[in-house]
C-alpha cells in the first residue's frame, strides 16, 4: 500500500483536484482506499477481507463503486456512508 500516496506526491494533487476520496475498513479485516480524480479514474488500494491479498487497481469511476479481488474474485463494495451507517445500526442490538 502506498501507491496512492506516490500518485498524489508526483502529481502535486490538492483536495480540490479529487472528485472522491475515502479510506475504509471492509468487513472488519479488509481495507480499501479510493481516490477518484477529475479524469474519472478511480485509483484503488485494497486488502481483501477474504484472502488478505493486497493490490492496486485503476478503474473508471462511477457510483455505486465496487472492485473485485484479483486473487479470489470477492467483490468489495464501497457504499455511500449513509447507507453503510444504516446497515450497521440494524445489525447492532
Amino acid at each position: 500500500m502506498g501507491k496512492i500516496d506516490e500518485y498524489v506526491a508526483t502529481h502535486s494533487l490538492k483536495p480540490a483536484d479529487a472528485l472522491y476520496h475515502t479510506n475504509r475498513t471492509v468487513d472488519g479485516t479488509g481495507k480499501i482506499r479510493v481516490l477518484a480524480t477529475k479524469d474519472n479514474i478511480a485509483r484503488v488500494e485494497y486488502t481483501c477481507p477474504k484472502c488478505s491479498h493486497d493490490d492496486y487497481v485503476e478503474e473508471p469511476w462511477k457510483r455505486p463503486f465496487s472492485v473485485k479481488c484479483s486473487k479470489c474474485s470477492y467483490r468489495i463494495a464501497v457504499p455511500k456512508l449513509k447507507q453503510q451507517f444504516k446497515r450497521e445500526m440494524k445489525k447492532a442490538p
